[in-house]
C-alpha cells in the first residue's frame, strides 16, 4: 500500500471504529491505538501515580508495540505515527503511543510504564539519546526488544536503529550553499538541540562538504527544536544577519523563522536558506524563492519499515539487517533510508508527483 493510501486508511479507520483512547499518567499522555472487527473495544486503565498500572485490550490478539515520541512539535511526527500505526495494525499488531512533550523525564516514565505492562517491542524517538540507557537495559531484562527510531540512543545496544542518512542531509545543505555563494561568502548555522545525535551527524556531513573559502560567522542550537529561539537569536544578532549570505537551518521550522527575520529586513529571497523535512510551508517558501532548499525524507517508507521490523522482532523473526552503525563505542544494526535534495528545479517531481503534498497546497499563495 502506498503512503497516501495508508494515510487515508488510518483516517477512515479512526472515523469508523473510534480506536484512539486518550489517557493521563501524571503529566504524560498515552494513546492506545487498536483495530479489529467493527464490534471491538479498547480500554486502558492507568493508575494516577503510575504504580500498579494495568492495560486491558479486547482487540484481536497479536503483538503490542509501544511507540514513544519526543513530541509532536515538528510537523512530520503525526504522519510518522499514522503510517506506523496503519502498517502495524495491518500486520496484526496494536500500537500504544506515548508523547513525552519534549521532556526526557516524562519520556522515561512513559517507557517504564510500557515495560510494566509488558509491551512486546518498544520503538523510541528519543528526547535525549544519552539519557535512556537504563530504560533500554531494563526493557531487555524483561525480554522487550527496542528500536531507536530516527534518533540514535547512545550508550545502549538497541536491537535496531532505523533512520535517514543524516550525514547526507548535511552534505546536501552544504552543496546548495557551495553552489550559491561567491568566494569568501559568509554563513550562519541555526542548529537543532545538541542532545539530538542527528544534529551531530548533519553537521558532520555539512562540515565535511562546505567550501573552505566560506566563512562561518556564528552558530546556535535551538533546544527542543524550538523555532522561536531561532527568531530571537537572529533578532539579537542583527549585524551577523545583515552580513550573512546563507543560513544553514537544522529543519524547516527553523528555516521559517530565518525567513521571517530576513523579511523584516527586506532580505528574504536575497539570502540562501536551507532546511529539511519538506514541510508544506517550506515547499511554499521554495516556490516563493524565500527558502532555497529542503531535504525530502520519505517518512512513509521509514515508518512502514520500522513497523514491519517491530512486528518481526515481536514474533522472534530474524530482521536480516546487515549494515551497522557505531557511535559512542557501540555498534548496532542499522537501516538507512536515503533522503532527496529538493530545490525549485525538482520540487514538482519529488514533492507533488510523489504524492507528499498536493499541488494546490504547495502553490496556495500563487496567483
Amino acid at each position: 500500500m502506498k503512503g497516501a493510501d495508508m494515510m487515508k486508511a488510518a483516517d477512515s479507520r479512526r472515523q469508523r471504529h473510534k480506536w484512539i483512547v486518550r489517557l493521563g499518567l501524571s503529566a504524560m499522555s498515552l494513546l492506545l491505538c487498536c483495530t479489529g472487527c467493527a464490534g471491538s473495544t479498547a480500554s486502558v486503565q492507568v493508575a494516577q501515580s503510575g504504580d500498579n498500572a494495568e492495560s486491558s485490550n479486547t482487540a484481536a490478539p497479536g503483538p503490542q508495540i509501544g511507540l514513544v515520541f519526543d513530541s509532536f512539535v515538528i510537523e512530520r511526527w503525526e504522519r510518522d505515527r499514522d503510517v506506523f500505526n496503519t502498517t502495524a495494525t495491518q500486520l496484526g499488531a496494536s500500537v500504544l503511543v506515548g508523547n513525552a512533550n519534549g521532556d526526557v523525564q516524562e519520556q522515561i516514565s512513559i517507557i517504564n510504564h510500557m515495560i510494566d505492562i509488558q509491551v512486546d517491542v518498544l520503538v523510541i524517538i528519543a528526547v535525549d539519546g544519552s539519557k535512556l540507557t537504563d530504560c533500554v537495559n531494563r526493557a531487555h531484562r524483561q525480554g522487550i526488544a527496542v528500536i531507536a527510531y530516527d534518533r540514535m540512543i547512545l550508550g545502549s545496544l538497541t536491537d535496531l536503529y532505523i533512520s535517514f542518512d543524516n550525514e547526507t542531509v548535511g552534505r546536501y545543505m552544504a552543496e546548495v550553499i557551495n553552489a550559491s555563494l561567491p568566494t569568501g561568502g559568509r554563513y550562519l548555522k541555526i542548529n537543532g538541540p545538541d542532545i539530538d545525535y542527528n544534529v551531530t551527524l548533519i553537521n558532520q556531513g555539512f562540515d565535511q562538504t562546505i567550501r573552505s573559502d566560506l566563512e562561518l560567522i556564528d552558530q546556535t542550537a535551538c533546544q527542543d527544536w524550538n523555532d522561536e529561539e531561532a527568531f530571537v537569536y537572529l533578532t539579537e544578532h542583527p549585524d551577523d544577519l545583515s552580513q550573512s549570505d546563507a543560513i544553514m537551518c537544522g529543519n524547516d521550522s527553523l528555516a521559517g523563522q530565518a525567513v521571517r527575520a530576513l523579511a523584516e529586513r527586506q532580505r528574504a529571497g536575497a539570502v540562501v536558506v536551507t532546511g529539511q523535512d519538506a514541510d508544506l510551508e517550506a515547499c511554499q517558501r521554495i516556490v516563493e524563492s524565500t527558502q532555497t532548499m529542503t531535504v525530502y525524507k520519505p517518512i512513509d517508507e521509514l515508518a512502514a519499515r520500522a513497523a514491519e521490523y517491530a512486528v518481526k522482532l515481536a514474533e522472534g523473526r530474524d530482521l536480516r539487517v546487515t549494515d551497522t552503525l557505531t557511535a559512542a563505542g557501540l555498534t548496532v544494526p542499522y537501516v538507512s533510508i536515503q533522503p532527496v535534495k529538493v530545490t525549485r528545479d525538482n520540487l514538482d517531481r519529488v514533492i507533488i508527483d510523489g504524492g507528499f503534498h498536493l499541488r494546490e497546497d504547495v502553490y496556495l499563495h500563487q496567483s
